[in-house]
């Protein structure tokens, strides 16, 4: 039989993703350039008090992941909170979130390809950044045209790769910490005791809070990829499971060194990984941090494009895209939706190549609070979609505990993050942009569905049995 090119995203997309590339896949996301390059902000901003903003945050990822959890294991769709949010709060609402969440990956696929290929150029100066940058592109665009399969392989090795450096930087920061390295002296705990833990009090842990949070962007791509593995309910829940404590050990333990080590001030905070492995007196750190850098932007390119790419599928499926994108191949990629969310990272690319420091930040500046709004469109759609299970007595195979308290203390730790963002006179704007933005995206969805142009999604009678969280 033929495949179908436009149906629901269980029929038409793959199914080949395993659970151990789902559970990577969730934690290789957290683990990205934010941690390995951006984490000495923090400290700058918090001393080693940023732990305490680190812990909130990772606190708040845990309680979002596991709110998607619950709804894509009971209902596994390439839409994911788009879907959920449609579900529990109408179309619009939905195709806004959707939206919003493929041009926030877009815009960043574009700022990815540019910073890997700008850290190499450190290590090999005689490339062009222009041309590494391209060469990225084209080769995870053709990973991401093949199959799920390939696509799920390629980034359970990037995944492993950072996990692995981590691994190492743990057990090489402990060693220094303890004194274990010979010729080489502990700096010890100086940097948490007196002034030295909080140097500017509460302000900078709220500060850092704010910092901290877009480090964990894009673990929510794990509910978008539910729904292209063989048994979603079994693999959500192990990946949630496996994924929440491995994120607090390894960024907890990460900035725990890191502030240990490194005293604010430092310029060492510019690079902290290669400050302290150098501090441990290991040659060539700073190159190894660079590589393992770049190899964490290539994957998060890699997982973004797959991520915009399935969003595009599921609001075309639904009708708040043109039909063309959920067209799928042979390989049950939708190929037209993976080419058209990297033409606009690579139209991106060129304009910032073309006019330095005049369209990429300012792009990155209007989609820079999108994650933080996509993680409070999922805890209210599971509010509303748990509320309406329990009422109705539905079995759901993976159910959040706590609830409503622990969806209620997200919510409550995002309001306090997005009061931050507005105190602050750098952060401000960008919250202001970005909220302008999910205007502009809401009025045009709502005069979309006003206009009577907005096909009925198409489901097939098999996904009609299986959605477990109904209207």
């Amino acid at each position: 039989m033929e495949q179908q090119t436009t149906t629901s995203g269980r029929r038409a997309l793959g199914a080949a993703l395993k659970p151990r590339q789902l559970t990577m896949m969730g934690l290789g996301s957290a683990i990205g350039a934010g941690l390995f390059i951006g984490s000495g902000a923090g400290i700058q901003a918090a001393g080693p008090a940023v732990l305490i903003s680190y812990l909130v945050a990772g606190t708040l990822i845990i309680l979002v992941m596991w709110a998607l959890g619950e709804m894509a294991a009971a209902n596994p769709d390439s839409g994911a909170f788009s879907v959920y949010t449609a579900k529990a709060y109408g179309p619009v609402a939905g195709a806004t979130v959707g939206w919003l969440w493929w041009l926030q990956l877009v815009v960043v696929i574009a700022a990815e390809a540019l910073g890997a290929a700008g850290l190499l150029s450190t290590i090999v100066p005689g490339l062009p950044v222009w041309l590494m940058a391209f060469v990225f592109i084209v080769v995870l665009t053709a990973v991401n045209l093949t199959s799920v399969k390939n696509f799920g392989e390629f980034e359970f090795w990037f995944a492993l790769l950072k996990v692995a450096a981590i691994v190492v930087f743990l057990f090489v920061g402990a060693a220094l910490l303890f004194g274990w390295l010979p010729g080489v002296q502990s700096p010890g705990l100086a940097n948490f005791t007196g002034d030295e833990f909080a140097p500017n009090g509460f302000a900078g842990i709220a500060t850092a809070l704010f910092v901290v949070a877009f480090a964990f962007g894009g673990t929510e791509i794990v509910s978008v990829a539910a729904a292209e593995t063989a048994e979603p309910a079994r693999s959500v829940r192990k990946a949630v499971q496996t994924v929440l404590w491995r994120i607090l050990v390894f960024y907890i333990g990460a900035i725990f060194i890191i502030a240990a080590v490194v005293p604010v001030g430092s310029a060492g905070l510019k690079s902290p990984f290669a400050a302290v492995l150098e501090a441990a007196g290991m040659p060539g750190a700073a190159a190894a941090i660079t590589l393992v850098a770049v190899a964490a932007l290539l994957s998060a390119l890699n997982a973004n494009l797959y991520g915009a790419s399935r969003m595009a599928y599921s609001l075309a499926e639904r009708g708040e895209a043109p039909r063309l994108l959920a067209s799928v191949s042979k390989a049950r990629v939708p190929v037209v939706a993976v080419l058209a969310s990297v033409s606009f990272g690579v139209v991106t690319v060129v304009l910032e190549l073309a006019f330095p420091e005049m369209v990429l930040p300012v792009l990155l500046n209007i989609v820079g609070s999108t994650c933080l709004l996509v993680w409070t469109s999922a805890l209210l759609a599971q509010l509303a979609l748990r509320l309406r299970a329990d009422r109705d007595g539905t079995e759901l195979p993976l159910r959040m505990a706590g609830f409503p308290w622990l969806t209620g203390f997200g919510l409550l730790i995002l309001a306090a993050i997005f009061t931050v963002g507005f105190i602050g006179e750098d952060s401000r704007p960008q919250l202001l942009s970005t909220f302008g933005l999910v205007a502009l995206l809401a009025v045009a969805n709502w005069l979309h569905h006003r206009s009577g142009k907005v096909p009925p999604a198409v489901e097939s009678p098999e996904d009609a049995k299986q959605s477990v969280l109904v209207d």
